[in-house]
């Protein structure tokens, strides 16, 4: 499922036109994405969470030349799947 899909399910599950839809669909990922930036956790019971984690700088190998490289500290976002969506998948 793209975003365009996902906007016609909701859509037509809310009773909304596409464009309500669209709009709030939009606003919950641009919610989601300001507080990842801020650093804070965005919990949604029984769905889940998304959260920023830290990787530490380290040394890599560059495949083309063998030398050794390195790579930058950085930071990803990361979701970790609550037990109600665990269960959904797997039923």
């Amino acid at each position: 499922m793209n975003k365009m899909e996902l906007i016609a399910q909701v859509a037509a599950d809310a009773k909304l036109t596409k464009g309500d839809a669209g709009e709030a669909v939009e606003a919950t990922l641009a919610n989601i994405m300001k507080a990842l930036q801020r650093g804070d956790d965005v919990r949604l019971v029984g769905f889940g969470t998304f959260s920023v984690s830290q990787r530490a700088a380290s040394e890599g190998r560059d495949p083309r030349s063998g030398r050794t490289i390195q790579i930058p500290a950085s930071k990803n976002a990361k979701f970790k799947a609550g037990k109600v969506l665990k269960q959904a998948v797997n039923n």
